[in-house]
């Protein structure tokens, strides 16, 4: 099957198995190691990423089903330079620490401020409930999101 799509802002057409889950053909074919796969069964948000804006679990969808959509993952942003603020936030507030799940947590909150550039904690909360994390107690990377929303500047 061929596909068109964007993915990181670079417009591809490639000749696909339709049936390779995202995952698998944003790793494998693409090379955007960001996207980890946790769980496989959509439950973990280890690889999570944008599709047309939406936080999606890429294990749960085929390559076939982004036929004429936008892809965002981790190194899209960090293309355009939408990563270094929440990197930096991240790091501040010790919302890294094994860092198996930060890609997952950074394009949940993307998708959020997609769709609300002003979320209160509880849509904070909401919005990263899909994404598992074993390491920090979500608190940090609630406060990170925080400061994101906030602004605030980080050194």
């Amino acid at each position: 099957m061929e596909i068109k799509a964007t993915i990181n802002g670079d417009e591809i057409v490639k000749n696909i198995n339709p049936n390779k889950r995202l995952v698998d053909f944003l790793r494998d074919d693409m090379n955007l190691k960001s996207v980890k796969e946790g769980c496989s069964e959509g439950e973990c948000g280890a690889c999570t990423v944008l599709l047309d804006k939406k936080a999606v679990t890429s294990c749960t969808l085929f390559a076939g089903q982004i036929d004429g959509c936008e892809i965002t993952t981790v190194e899209g942003l960090e293309k355009t330079g939408e990563l270094e603020l929440i990197m930096k936030s991240f790091s501040k507030n010790g919302a890294i620490q094994c860092g198996f799940c930060t890609p997952g947590m950074i394009m949940s909150a993307k998708a959020l401020f997609y769709k609300n550039s002003n979320p209160s904690k509880d849509e904070i909360i909401k919005a990263i409930e899909g994404n598992l994390c074993r390491c920090t107690g979500y608190n940090k990377i609630v406060k990170s999101i925080e400061e994101v929303r906030d602004g605030i500047e980080h050194e």
